[in-house]
C-alpha cells in the first residue's frame, strides 16, 4: 500500500514543475517517482526477477524500438547539421529513462492489475484533494506565495503552464469515469463519481480546449460501447439492459427523422455552448491557426530527415509572429514560449508530429502500435470506462505533447495488464472483472 501511495503522489506531482528545484527539471514528483522505483528493483531483486509477462514484453518492444528511432534520428540530425538547444535535448534523455522503468516497472507481476487499480483510486483521491487546495487558490480563500498560480487569466496551479494542469484534469477526470464503471458497489460508483466534479472545473478554469474536446468526444465514446456491450449481454434470458439497448437501437432511426424539424434550432444552441465554452475575442481561431503552421513546420523537418527524425528535444524554430509579439511585451494569453536563444527549441504541442520529428517514421508506428495493443487489451477485457480513458488521452494529446508525461505511461500501463485473467472472478480488491462474453 505504501509503494502505490508513492507511485499515485509521485504521478501526481510530476504536473507541478512550479515546485522543481531552480535550474533543474528535479521536483517533489520526480523525487518520489525514483524513491519508487530504488523500492520497486529492491523487491523484483529479492522476488529474482519479474516473469515476461505479455505487458511488460509488450513495453519493453515499444521502448527498444523507441530507442533504435531517436539513436538513428540523432545520427541523422548530425549529418544534416541540425542545430538545436542541447539543454532541452539533454533534458529529454534523462526522461525517457525514468518514464521506461516507471512503466515497465508498473506492470511486473504479481497482480499488476490489482495493484495498478489501486494506485488508480489513491490517485483519483490525492487528485482530488490537491484540485481542492488550487481551487481554494483560486477563490482567493487561501495564498501560496511561492508560486503565481494564474498564467495571465488562465488557471495553472503549481505547473508552468496551464496545459500540465488541464493534462492532469483530464486523466483525473476520465480515471474517474473508469473507476466508476468498473464499481460494483453503489458508494463505490459514487465516490469515483465524485472525484470528477473538481476535475472538469479546474479543467474549465485552465481555459484549454482540449479539455473541452476530451470531454465532449469522451461521453459518446463510452455511450457507444455500453451499448454496444449490452446489445449482445445475453443469457438464460433476456435481461433488462440488453433490451434496452435494442429498444434504443430500433427506435433510433424513429428519432432522427422526427427530429428533422428541431436540426435548425439544435444547430444554433450547439453553435452558442461552442462559443459559450471558446477562448474570447477570437483566440480560439487564432490558436487553430497557429497550431496548424507548427504542426506543418514540425512534418516538414521530419521529412527533411528522410523521416528518420533529428533526435530527442525540441526542432522547431519559434513562429516568427510569437518572436514579434515577446519583443513587443504583448505576447497572446493562450500561448507560453521558450526563450529566444537562437537555437530551435519550439515544439509542435502534438505527440505524432513532435514523435515524427524526434524519431522519424519508426517512432510514430511504434507509438501508434503500443496505442493499438492497449486499446485491443481494453476491449477484451470488456471495460468501456477503461477504453474511453485511452481514446480520451489520446484525444488530448493531438493537441498537446504527452509522451513525457509518467501519467500517460500509467494510463499505457492499466491498459496492458487490464485483461489478464479476465476470469469472471472477483479481485482481491472485490473488484469483478467480466469475462469475454459479458458487457
Amino acid at each position: 500500500m505504501i509503494l502505490d501511495a508513492v507511485l499515485a503522489l509521485g504521478m501526481l506531482l510530476s504536473t507541478a514543475t512550479e515546485l522543481r528545484f531552480p535550474g533543474v527539471p528535479i521536483g517533489p514528483g520526480e523525487i518520489l517517482l525514483v524513491f519508487w522505483l530504488a523500492l520497486m528493483l529492491v523487491r523484483e531483486i529479492f522476488r529474482r526477477g519479474p516473469p515476461l509477462t505479455p505487458a511488460l514484453s509488450q513495453l519493453l518492444i515499444f521502448w527498444l524500438l523507441f530507442a533504435v528511432a531517436l539513436s538513428v534520428g540523432t545520427l541523422a540530425g548530425y549529418v544534416i547539421g541540425d542545430k538545436h538547444d542541447p539543454d532541452l535535448f539533454l533534458h529529454d534523455i534523462l526522461a525517457y529513462p525514468l518514464l521506461v522503468a516507471v512503466s515497465c516497472l508498473s506492470v511486473v507481476e504479481p497482480c499488476a492489475r490489482d495493484r495498478l487499480h489501486r494506485v488508480a483510486w489513491l490517485l483519483a483521491g490525492f487528485g482530488s484533494a490537491s484540485l481542492a487546495l488550487l481551487v481554494a487558490v483560486a477563490w482567493e480563500l487561501i495564498a501560496i506565495t511561492a508560486i503565481d498560480p494564474w498564467y495571465w487569466d488562465r488557471f495553472r496551479g503549481w505547473s508552468a503552464n496551464p496545459m500540465q494542469l488541464a493534462f492532469l484534469c483530464a486523466v483525473l477526470a476520465l480515471l474517474a469515469l473508469y473507476l466508476a464503471d468498473a464499481a460494483t458497489r453503489t458508494s463505490e460508483r459514487i465516490a469515483a463519481l465524485a472525484c470528477a466534479i473538481l476535475p472538469i472545473y479546474v479543467g474549465r478554469l485552465t481555459k484549454s480546449d482540449s479539455v473541452t474536446v476530451m470531454l465532449v468526444t469522451a461521453t459518446p465514446i463510452f455511450l457507444a460501447l455500453k451499448l454496444w456491450g449490452w446489445l449482445f449481454a445475453f443469457g438464460p434470458k433476456l435481461t433488462l439492459r440488453p433490451a434496452l439497448a435494442w429498444i434504443v437501437v430500433l427506435a433510433l432511426p424513429l428519432l432522427l427523422i422526427s427530429g428533422i424539424p428541431l436540426r435548425t434550432l439544435i444547430a444554433g444552441q450547439v453553435e452558442q455552448m461552442a462559443k459559450g465554452v471558446s477562448k474570447e475575442n477570437g483566440e480560439s481561431s487564432k490558436e487553430a491557426e497557429l497550431r496548424f503552421q507548427v504542426w506543418s513546420a514540425g512534418i516538414s523537418r521530419g521529412m527533411e530527415s528522410g523521416m528518420l527524425g533529428l533526435g530527442p528535444g525540441p526542432h522547431l524554430e519559434i513562429p516568427d509572429v510569437l518572436v514579434a509579439a515577446r519583443r513587443l511585451e504583448i505576447l497572446p494569453k493562450y500561448v507560453e514560449t521558450p526563450q529566444i536563444n537562437g537555437t530551435a527549441n519550439f515544439e509542435a504541442h502534438n505527440t505524432p508530429v513532435d514523435l515524427f520529428t524526434q524519431g522519424g517514421l519508426i517512432a510514430v508506428l511504434s507509438f501508434i502500435w503500443i496505442l493499438t495493443t492497449a486499446f485491443f487489451n481494453t476491449y477484451k477485457a470488456r471495460l468501456a470506462g477503461l477504453t474511453t480513458f485511452l481514446c480520451g488521452v489520446t484525444v488530448f494529446g493531438f493537441a498537446n505533447l504527452i509522451i513525457r508525461q509518467p501519467l500517460f505511461w500509467f494510463t499505457i500501463a492499466l491498459c496492458l495488464v487490464s485483461s489478464a485473467a479476465t476470469n469472471g472472478t472477483r479481485s482481491r480488491l472485490g473488484i469483478r472483472f467480466p469475462r469475454h462474453s459479458e458487457a
